[in-house]
């Protein structure tokens, strides 16, 4: 998670004080713009992450529970 934290803020930083350097701001508005980047970056990388984590958990289940019911139902035999 923090591997995640942090590289969503470095990519927001980057991002938006690039953006904001190419716009022609002056210094202190390039790392005003580039830090609450880092931050939205930052807050947008947790927040995918999550969902990520849950989407994988949520098919770990549905297959789990798959496995469960195909285990418990008899095989029907065939000549």
């Amino acid at each position: 998670m923090r591997f995640v934290f942090l590289s969503g803020g470095f990519a927001g930083f980057v991002i938006s004080g690039g953006c904001s350097l190419w716009a022609g701001h002056e210094g202190n508005r390039i790392f005003l713009d580039a830090a609450v980047g880092c931050l939205a970056g930052a807050m947008l990388f947790r927040w995918l992450w999550t969902v990520l984590l849950h989407g994988v958990r949520d098919s770990q289940l549905a297959r789990a529970r798959s496995a469960a019911a195909a285990a418990t139902t008899p095989i029907a035999k065939t000549k």
